[in-house]
């Protein structure tokens, strides 16, 4: 009855799947064969606080999707359209190009509570299919939808908190040695359909 009420919230049945794909590669995938790294990987340190912005991006998700969908729909359809797009194109980049990272540190972490909860991150998310970043393409895609999104529209303190928030949530992604700046920037450019489909639409609205 809730979903003849609300048919947009069908889209949310994509978790399930990706979910099956993504922890079937991390098990059952190829091996990883391609070391991503860069240069600039090496001049940024490691900080195991980042992983508190890291782990905002749940937050965000849950605010993005549940924001949108009851007072955008439009940008909620949107929205779903091309992060769940990007994130599948992700998993079958993983498939073809399996890659990985050896970029965390191999000495033992510091004893507080942001090591303690990025040891658990860790444990549950392995140093493989890293590249593109998914955490830094719905990040993307979730950025553009909010600052465009009609409720915020010419509201430019609350734009800029939504950015200001997505610039945290990727490099938290560098300085937690999750991912490498080429993994990064990767992943936001599977976002970047996002500035046409967000900005220009927005603009003809």
């Amino acid at each position: 009855r809730l979903l003849r009420a609300h048919p947009h919230l069908w889209y949310q049945a994509y978790w399930p799947v990706y979910l099956a794909c993504f922890f079937a590669l991390e098990r059952w995938g190829p091996a990883p064969r391609y070391q991503i790294h860069c240069a600039l990987d090496e001049a940024i340190p490691f900080c195991e606080w980042f992983v508190l912005p890291y782990c905002s991006w749940f937050a965000m998700l849950a605010f993005a999707l549940f924001y949108l969908w009851s007072r955008d729909t439009q940008s909620y359809d949107r929205l779903c359209a091309l992060m769940f797009g990007g994130m599948s194109l992700c998993l079958l980049i993983y498939l073809v190009f399996p890659n990985g990272l050896a970029l965390r540190p191999a000495g033992p972490l510091p004893q507080n509570p942001a090591a303690a909860l990025l040891r658990l991150l860790w444990a549950a998310d392995t140093p493989t299919n890293v590249c593109p970043s998914i955490h830094c393409q719905s990040t993307g895609c979730m950025v553009l939808a909010l600052s465009r999104s009609k409720p915020l529209r010419g509201r430019r303190g609350r734009q800029a908190a939504a950015w200001l928030w997505g610039a945290l949530i990727c490099l938290s992604t560098l300085f937690t040695k999750q991912h490498s700046a080429v993994d990064v920037l990767l992943g936001l450019a599977l976002a970047a359909p996002g500035l046409w489909l967000f900005c220009r639409k927005a603009a003809d609205a």
